[in-house]
């Protein structure tokens, strides 16, 4: 008989991975070894998304290289570009990925092969192209046009320009640059266990893609940033403490607080309070930030609890001018590169994942006829 389980899988090793740790007691995170405080505004994301995918920092040629890569894999294909419009008509943010980048694979010139290069080229496409299909579906709905990508410009600048339609401040580029590096991968959370499991099927890149977007869909993965906007804006003002302790008395959660590894401080939100207060500051307006300062305290003073990585990327993301209902798009853009890193993982060292389960239903039933029921 099998252990007893632990509810969702509570500290139970999946599996082993080179990719990224957390030390939940110092709060702490590493991507292949690297402190997330010596990478964050240090290292750009495609610097981070090499590292992940192709296990190293690059020298100056290989970034050279990887960005023009980059640069060449934008092509959406046939499929997905011609079914944006319809795609964007009928369907939310986060279905509109699901489907799009399910539509990409079909046009991708390795999507037969899980061999290791053909795996590399298909990462390096994946991370070029879902920036362009978060910025193109929201072009489509609004009515607007996208700008053609600048092969100068890095994946940050280029997003900020296609959604907003602006060319971006250059301080605003490298804060959304530190947000991808800050978002790029988190060791077994569920949409990557979602699309290692696919992949230990000896499934498809594209294939396991979409399993992540499905489970970055559900509202207990992703969505909390978006969730914590709403709420921010919700709020009349000068009520922030009296809305907080009154969710909190009537057993309401507050998005944005909280983690299943951290015991302390998510060092991702070490980060981000820092960009939000900056860029409130710049703008002019610092309100969505003093009211997180304030809804921060109150739900530590109250429950003890830290802000995680969604809370401060709420107003950070708002403060960029990205739309609320494409806060967890963006959150895909970045994560992108872990995914895939972990799909390159998993299928070059791999073992289908099959758990146990402990049964719980009746026993001993006996089969009677429909007429004796």
């Amino acid at each position: 008989m099998a252990d007893k389980p632990t509810k969702g899988l509570a500290d139970v090793v999946a599996a082993s991975t080179a990719l990224s740790d957390i030390d939940g007691k110092a709060g702490r995170l590493f991507y292949r070894g690297y402190d997330i405080h010596d990478l964050a505004g240090r290292a750009t994301f495609e610097e981070t998304a090499h590292l992940l995918q192709r296990g190293k920092l690059p020298n100056r040629s290989e970034l050279d290289a990887y960005v023009d890569e980059l640069a060449q894999g934008r092509d959406l294909g046939a499929l997905a570009s011609a079914n944006i419009a319809e795609i964007a008509e009928k369907q939310k943010p986060m279905e509109a990925l699901r489907s799009l980048v399910s539509l990409s694979g079909a046009d991708d010139p390795d999507k037969d092969s899980i061999a290791p290069d053909a795996n590399l080229r298909k990462a390096a496409r994946l991370t070029a192209q879902q920036p362009l299909l978060v910025a193109r579906y929201h072009a489509a709905r609004t009515g607007g046009s996208v700008p053609e990508p600048d092969p100068s410009l890095s994946i940050a600048a280029n997003f900020l320009h296609e959604v907003t339609g602006r060319v971006p401040d250059p301080r605003a580029v490298e804060i959304f640059d530190e947000c991808l590096v800050l978002h790029a991968d988190h060791t077994m959370n569920a949409s990557t266990f979602a699309a290692r499991v696919c992949a230990a099927t000896l499934s498809d890149m594209h294939s396991a893609i979409v399993a992540a977007i499905g489970t970055l869909k559900g509202p207990l993965h992703g969505g909390a940033n978006e969730q914590v906007m709403k709420l921010l804006e919700s709020i009349p003002p000068g009520q922030v403490a009296q809305v907080v302790r009154d969710k909190l008395a009537a057993h309401e959660k507050i998005m944005g607080f909280g983690h299943r590894v951290y015991k302390t401080e998510d060092p991702r939100a070490t980060h981000l309070r820092k960009m939000s207060a900056e860029l409130a500051e710049a703008g002019g307006d610092d309100t969505y930030y003093r009211m997180s300062k304030e809804m921060e305290e109150v739900v530590f003073e109250t429950k003890g609890l830290y802000p995680n990585v969604d809370f401060y990327a709420a107003s950070v993301y708002h403060y960029l001018g990205i739309p609320t209902d494409l806060f967890t798009p963006v959150f895909s853009i970045s994560r992108m590169s872990g995914w895939t890193a972990h799909v390159i993982e998993q299928h070059a060292d791999n073992r289908l994942i099959r758990p146990d389960s402990e049964y719980i239903g009746e026993t001993d039933q006996k089969w009677k006829p429909l007429d004796e029921r």
